[in-house]
């Protein structure tokens, strides 16, 4: 099939459609963090919710991305503000690690990205090495140049005026 490059929206098509088409665009359903903490706890004690949650976090899934997938869900299915989900995005990572603690999932994973300071500790490390080797190098420049400006002093003195001077010892 061939595509038509012809065949996009104009620019600015999206202004002129009709405003409130979204979910997103409504007012929430919830804007306290209370109400929506509670709603987000049924939800996941629903019958048919809990045992993914369960599988998600045995198969290594991080509780972040668990979390951040229900609260983004949320959003936008109109639930609550991007602003609300913030507040609430500790909560309901609270919730999910206390549903994994309660089922005694081993080992559950916590975060997407690696917490620890090990590559802070690499990169310094690095940084350290390279700043040694660096006054290593310049202490051999000094220890150069200090030899070069004795030679320098040693051809000034022997140094004779003209072409035709004789050398006296």
């Amino acid at each position: 099939m061939i595509e038509n490059p012809f065949d996009a929206p104009i620019p600015g098509q999206s202004l002129t459609d009709t405003p409130g088409n979204a979910k997103w665009e409504h007012p929430p359903q919830f804007t306290d963090v209370e109400e929506a903490s509670e709603h987000v706890w049924e939800k996941l004690h629903d019958r048919n919710f809990l045992p993914q949650v369960l599988s998600f976090l045995k198969e290594g899934i991080p509780v972040e991305a668990i979390a951040r997938m229900i609260l983004f869900s949320g959003f936008m299915k109109g639930k609550w503000t991007p602003d609300v989900a913030i507040l609430l995005s500790e909560i309901a990572f609270k919730q999910i690690m206390a549903i994994g603690v309660a089922a005694k999932i081993p080992d559950i994973k916590m975060f997407l990205k690696d917490q620890s300071n090990s590559k802070f500790y690499d990169e310094f490390a690095e940084f350290k090495l390279s700043r040694n080797k660096a006054k290593a190098s310049e202490e051999t420049e000094n220890k150069a140049e200090k030899f070069a400006k004795k030679i320098k002093a040693e051809l000034e003195e022997n140094k004779s005026s003209g072409l035709m001077k004789k050398e006296t010892e």
